[in-house]
């Protein structure tokens, strides 16, 4: 019985998220977890709209400053829940998304990347700016999201390290799985098909205007989602979550890990959150080496890690 790609990624997504913290001496591990989950639900937002649709976006941060705000502003002027902050804010970066997925998406190339950073730029000017609403570059605390204690109605008396790392985990998963089901649905075979050719899939019948700004209206969702949790972990905001070099990080995870693969993606998240902390120890040289690590992997696997890795065991096996 042959098993489909996507029911192996999610479970070894699953397995790795659940026998991870066997690994983990201290807390702090778990948080460090909770970070690669939540940068993982970014770029996998990040392979539907590069690896799917073949389309670049050097803004999505500008996504993520509207969902983190939303998270840290809805309590405070509308007294909402975190948690119903959250979807809200994913509702708002998807009608964002869709006026201006309209036109920009009109461009292509380079051209559509610097459409996209200019639309990051301008969220984080308007965060920084306007003091009045987000306390500008000093930041903005943010309410609890109530973990512990939705945990010990349960009867677990868990440390807020562990339940964030099991929360983001679950997102994480919930969101690889409905990207997964995307890419296996018609839809999904018509976003691949504008990524190959564009002037083909017209001729096709796809729709491609259509489904490039469902690409990038549900990449602005999971890019929403990150932020707001990421926001809500920290128990803090400031305008750097959308800032430009943000934008290029999740980019760069993408891209590293494999821009066609979900798990790829997730493994790409995974090395550039980890990698930094285990090279701390380095100090001066950290920066060198990550930089030097990153270029070593484009240059001898420019499909990514996880693609090329495959390719090569399966050479090896015929």
């Amino acid at each position: 019985m042959r098993i489909s790609p996507a029911v192996a990624t999610l479970t070894a997504l699953a397995l790795i998220i659940a026998i991870l913290p066997v690994f983990f001496p201290t807390t702090f591990y778990y948080r460090v977890g909770a970070l690669i989950f939540v940068n993982g639900l970014a770029v996998t937002g990040l392979v539907i709209l590069i690896g799917y649709a073949g389309q670049i976006s050097l803004g999505h941060a500008g996504f993520a400053g509207i969902g983190a705000y939303a998270a840290a502003l809805g309590p405070v002027h509308l007294g909402l829940h975190p948690a119903w902050c959250m979807l809200l804010g994913a509702l708002l970066s998807a009608g964002v998304a869709f006026l201006i997925g309209r036109p920009i998406l009109k461009l292509k190339g380079h051209y559509l990347a610097v459409a996209t950073l200019g639309f990051g730029i301008l969220v984080f000017i308007v965060l920084t700016n306007e003091a009045w609403l987000t306390r500008g570059p000093d930041g903005i605390a943010v309410e609890d999201l109530g973990l512990r204690e939705a945990a010990r109605a349960i009867g677990l008396d868990l440390r807020a390290p562990v339940l964030w790392y099991w929360f983001t985990g679950i997102v994480l998963w919930i969101g690889a799985l409905i990207a997964l089901n995307l890419n296996a649905s018609p839809s999904g075979r018509a976003l691949r098909a504008l990524h190959d050719s564009e002037v083909a899939a017209r001729t096709a019948g796809v729709d491609v205007a259509r489904y490039k700004l469902a690409a990038f209206v549900i990449s602005a969702v999971y890019a929403s989602l990150a932020g707001s949790l990421q926001a809500l972990l920290n128990r803090f905001v400031t305008p750097d979550v959308a800032g430009f070099l943000h934008s290029v990080e999740w980019v760069t995870m993408t891209v590293l890990g494999g821009a066609g693969s979900v798990f790829g993606a997730i493994m790409g998240a995974a090395l550039l959150t980890a990698l930094p902390q285990v090279l701390t120890v380095f100090q001066e040289y950290e920066h060198l080496i990550l930089g030097l690590v990153m270029m070593l992997v484009m240059i001898f696997m420019p499909d990514g890690v996880l693609p090329t890795l495959v390719r090569r065991l399966r050479r090896r096996k015929t």
